[in-house]
């Protein structure tokens, strides 16, 4: 009896040392814990050391830091009726360690299946230009309705990027041969404005060398000196009759 009393005591000291043990519990920084006391809601503990009695209190984990969830490519079908698999990446975080552990039951689960079904439903309301040109519109688009339903869970999704956008192959070599057609419409456009300004200056040169005689005369020696250079071609270079009644005016007169 003597010598049972001192075992006794060493055991309940090994097991009260041990239960202090298991009470204890360390949070890193970015970690905050949901304490459930007897299965009700008690507080949210962290960072530090944080005690949870055994048996009667119960702790869950929750991280922080942002995540970035890749969403799985999607098939859309956009507001003209073309096919394409769309492919984004999410990024959050949990702003509310409370809600996203009792208003939800996975988080990152849900999350990942809201993000799908919204790709989803907005870019079915675009047509296929506005999902190639405008990326940043419907990314911002996406992120305010993810945000503003995922803020009942605790979740603040900071941002999308829509990342891939892919095509059949049909629809490439359609894509092609428009982007080829409006290729050649703008150099046609721009060969005709040409076109019109060249002529456009033609006439006035011309508005010009008519109030000016004398300037046709020069414009038409310099334009001979010019082909008079080129030695190795015979040129046919027509005489305006102006040009010879300035010489033949000085030979007509009277005769002595």
């Amino acid at each position: 009896m003597f010598y049972g009393f001192p075992f006794a005591l060493a055991v309940l000291l090994l097991f009260a040392i041990g239960i202090v043990f298991m009470s204890l519990r360390v949070l890193r920084e970015y970690e905050r814990g949901v304490v459930f006391l007897l299965g009700r809601f008690w507080r949210v503990k962290g960072p530090g050391l944080v005690i949870i009695i055994p048996g009667v209190q119960q702790m869950v984990r929750v991280d922080l830091r942002v995540v970035t969830m890749d969403v799985p490519a999607q098939d859309v079908i956009s507001r003209d009726n073309v096919s394409v698999k769309v492919n984004a990446v999410l990024y959050f975080r949990v702003v509310d360690p409370q809600k996203a552990i009792i208003q939800v039951e996975k988080y990152l689960v849900a999350t990942s299946q809201l993000a799908q079904t919204t790709l989803r439903a907005v870019l079915g309301k675009h047509q296929l230009d506005e999902m190639l040109a405008e990326r940043e519109r419907l990314n911002l688009d996406i992120q305010r309705i993810l945000d503003a339903q995922t803020d009942a869970w605790g979740i603040k999704v900071t941002n999308v990027e829509i990342k891939q956008v892919d095509l059949n192959d049909s629809m490439v070599r359609a894509i092609a041969r428009q982007a080829e057609a409006e290729r050649e419409r703008r150099a046609k456009v721009i060969h005709a404005d040409g076109e019109k300004q060249a002529a456009a200056a033609l006439l006035e040169a011309a508005q010009m060398l008519a109030r000016q005689p004398e300037a046709m005369q020069l414009r038409y020696l310099q334009t001979m000196t010019q082909v008079a250079g080129d030695r190795g071609s015979t040129i046919i270079f027509p005489l305006p009759m102006d040009i010879l009644k300035a010489f033949t005016s000085g030979s007509s007169g009277p005769r002595t």
